[in-house]
């Protein structure tokens, strides 16, 4: 096959994504303090995006060297499974963040871990049961008309995976809303009670904001353009089009790891401590509110 340049920025896009969350997954997997509810979510949504990077590369190798049909549907599979995985990390990060400020005082405890093991549970198996549909035949092989913007998946497959995006998306954005508010009320209620600055509370407000759309505006930007045009699009769709929306959506799992991991302050402390050379003389330390994640 002739060398297409958007599979080979596709395949590079992998290789980044790969890089960086194996970092994320190492320094989770190796740190004994990073066993709270919220780094095993952040943990998940780490491995979901290297599997997402490996599939993007083995896609690259497969169409290239070893053209097989039901190679492209392991690929794909893989593929499928990953995003739809860190995707739904992502809204289980999103849903522990708002129970925490909700159950402030019983966030530390056994329930939380039952909780958090559960939406893991959930979020995995839903994710490789949308994997396993291709290899288990509902793919597009056989008849070519009945292909989606991506084959070998089926148009009626990408309209499910659209719509649960969508779906996943709206509860998102109402539950960031919900954190929203408590934590403007909560910044009120401490500004009375300490008697500051009515300055103090607009920069917590603002804060809060900014965060909210930064989380929300990097998962529409690069997600929204293919669940919309799986939607519209068909076998006749141009494939530029495809591509055009599928690369945005590869690199939200690039951000993922910077928005969710490197900016905790925890993880910053064992990055640090292992570029000094000074990783087991790091001393102990308590996790941080899932909020601050």
């Amino acid at each position: 096959l002739a060398l297409n340049p958007w599979d080979v920025v596709l395949c590079v896009s992998g290789t980044i994504i790969s890089c960086e969350n194996a970092v994320v997954v190492v320094v989770i997997f190796y740190t004994p303090a990073f066993r709270a509810p919220m780094f095993l979510l952040i943990g998940s949504l780490a491995t979901a995006d290297l599997l997402a990077g490996l599939g993007l590369i083995l896609h690259f190798a497969f169409v290239y060297l070893v053209p097989s049909g039901a190679v492209s549907l392991l690929t794909a599979g893989l593929l499928v499974a990953s995003f739809a995985a860190s995707v739904g990390s992502l809204l289980a990060i999103t849903i522990d963040r708002y129970l925490s400020l909700c159950n402030a005082l019983t966030y530390y405890s056994e329930r939380t871990v039952t909780r958090t093991y559960i939406m893991l549970v959930l979020t995995w198996g839903a994710s490789v049961c949308h994997g396993l549909l291709p290899v288990l035949g509902w793919n597009c092989l056989g008849e070519p008309s009945a292909c989606g913007i991506v084959k070998p998946l089926t148009r009626s497959h990408l309209i499910v995976l659209s719509a649960s995006f969508l779906a996943v998306f709206a509860a998102m954005l109402q539950l960031y809303v919900q954190i929203c508010r408590i934590v403007c009320r909560h910044a009120h209620q401490i500004a009375v009670q300490r008697h500051l600055l009515a300055s103090s509370h607009y920069v917590t407000t603002r804060k809060g904001i900014a965060t909210l759309a930064v989380i929300l505006g990097t998962l529409a930007s690069c997600w929204l353009p293919f669940a919309v045009y799986g939607l519209l699009g068909d076998c006749g769709s141009p494939a530029l089009y495809t591509y055009a929306t599928l690369l945005p959506a590869a690199y939200n799992s690039a951000l993922n790891p910077v928005i969710y991991a490197f900016r905790n302050r925890e993880i910053q402390k064992v990055l640090w401590a292992v570029c000094c050379g000074c990783f087991c003389s790091a001393p102990p330390f308590r996790s941080r509110s899932p909020s601050d994640v």
